[in-house]
């Protein structure tokens, strides 16, 4: 059996097998109504807007899925450009898969030999794919601190907002806001004016 590609796993997973009339042909989909409306002259309208809407979203999927598969593909080149490069840079070892190069490729020449990886390569590629996974999870924590901190920063906001514990100049300048509305409005009086 061929590699399932991302491309056919995506449309496999994310994409009906059938059409709706397969599936929900109009005589079930009018069954679904109360027996008392179903003769109305409506319900085949409703059922060919279900399709329409269906095959627009089945249409925005299959669009999804292209575009995820061509992100797939560039994350592939990236990934491989990095390996290059750490090799290069690490222990001078030269890889010299192509640009597009196939993944598997890769992956075997990264112990520098076309044989299967040996316990000593194996160790040695497990730890450097931990200090990765080590060094992008502490990036990501960073970030998810940072974002943490700006939603405390909105809720603390939206709080002030909400129980009318605003900042001196909040306050005056919706005061001068006002006022410029009651002249605009005609010289209506402030209430608070005696």
């Amino acid at each position: 059996m061929p590699n399932p590609t991302e491309s056919s796993l995506l449309t496999h997973l994310l994409l009906p097998p059938a059409s709706l009339p397969a599936i929900l042909t109009l005589q079930k989909f009018t069954a679904l109504f109360p027996s008392s409306v179903r003769s109305n002259p409506q319900i085949p309208f409703l059922y060919r807007d279900l399709q329409h809407q269906r095959a627009l979203r089945i249409d925005e999927v299959r669009k999804n899925i292209a575009t995820e598969v061509i992100r797939g593909e560039s994350m592939k080149r990236e990934v491989i450009r990095t390996r290059r490069r750490e090799e290069r840079g690490g222990s001078g070892l030269g890889i010299d898969a192509d640009e597009d190069g196939d993944m598997e490729g890769l992956l075997a020449s990264l112990n520098g030999s076309g044989n299967p990886h040996t316990l000593a390569s194996m160790l040695r590629d497990l730890d450097t794919a931990c200090r990765d996974m080590e060094a992008e999870t502490t990036e990501l924590e960073d970030e998810a601190g940072g974002v943490l901190s700006e939603m405390q920063v909105t809720v603390g906001g939206l709080s002030d907002l909400r129980y009318g514990r605003f900042a001196v100049p909040v306050r005056e300048e919706v005061l001068e806001g006002l006022d410029a509305l009651r002249k605009t409005a005609g010289g209506i009086p402030n209430p608070s004016d005696p």
